[in-house]
């Protein structure tokens, strides 16, 4: 999978929809009997009637033997090879969830954040949602035990002026965190979840979000030369354009390698389904 070449304009607001949202097989050809094969069985009837006229004591006796190697007189075995048997591909493996009701596969595949080398889980978040906060701790214990080879973004959703403002708060987080000058994520991220769901913040304004950011150790100067960057801009067109090409129209929403995106709500109603969904799918791509 190629970067991203980032282009197109923000998505607008699709509407907050149901529990998780705000906002075929070719059969194989029949093979018919060539001349030569017809002509083989034929071959090997009649070689088979000259035997028995001649006799059974003069017929050479063929005798296929099954036996049963132990590991000590067993010839070695490539270790890959037997990795490679012993997992069924992924057309003929038992999945717990099906293309077209549980997620929807996008075609064609879009381009991810982070480069191809791992498999990229993205959730498209709002910091207003109540679905994702009420997500929050399934997908934060889900992320600090999944595979090593899964990279795992967030993508603040941007369709209208309050998710962009949001969105611009997110960036300048990750920035700053990157920098070390949050010391503490997760808290950070608790923090403004409680500002807007708990203590009624909806946090509509640059100066209250700077205030928020001030109980972090991040200065006024810090907060603005970060705030108005360059880099948080390009991140806010970099979201615009993945909410566009995933059609993302509520969140959380969850977009696996560029490929399957779910809901909870698709992957059966629950935070729980919807983890469970995901480790399949970056099953499915793993198997790929």
């Amino acid at each position: 999978m190629k970067p991203l070449k980032w282009i197109g304009p923000p998505l607008l607001v699709a509407g907050l929809l149901g529990l998780s949202s705000c906002g075929k097989e070719e059969a194989p050809a029949e093979s018919a009997a060539t001349a030569e094969e017809t002509a083989a069985a034929e071959e090997s009837t009649q070689a088979t009637e000259e035997a028995a006229a001649i006799g059974a004591e003069e017929a050479p006796s063929k005798t296929i033997e099954v036996v049963e190697e132990s590991a000590s007189e067993a010839e070695p075995v490539d270790e890959e090879i037997v990795l490679a048997v012993a997992e069924p591909p992924a057309a003929t493996r038992d999945w717990q969830f099906s293309e077209g009701q549980h997620y929807v596969r996008l075609v064609p595949t879009q381009p991810t954040l982070g480069s191809a080398d791992k498999i990229e889980v993205a959730e498209f978040f709002w910091y207003g949602c109540p679905h994702c906060y009420d997500m929050e701790p399934y997908i934060n214990e889900w992320a600090e035990n999944k595979d090593p080879n899964i990279r795992f973004v967030r993508i603040p959703a941007l369709w209208n002026a309050i998710y962009r403002l949001h969105g611009q708060l997110y960036y300048t987080e990750e920035v700053l965190v990157r920098n070390g000058v949050i010391k503490d994520p997760k808290g950070f991220r608790e923090a403004v979840f409680q500002e807007y769901h708990r203590r009624g913040n909806r946090l509509t304004t640059q100066a209250a979000i700077q205030k928020l950011f001030a109980r972090f150790g991040v200065s006024a100067e810090q907060f603005q030369s970060t705030w108005d960057s360059f880099e948080v801009n390009q991140k806010l067109r970099v979201a615009d354009d993945l909410v566009r090409r995933y059609s993302i129209s509520s969140v959380p929403s969850i977009v696996v390698n560029g490929k399957y995106r779910t809901t909870a709500t698709e992957a059966g109603g629950s935070y729980t389904n919807l983890m469970e969904l995901i480790d399949e799918l970056t099953v499915r791509e793993g198997l790929r």
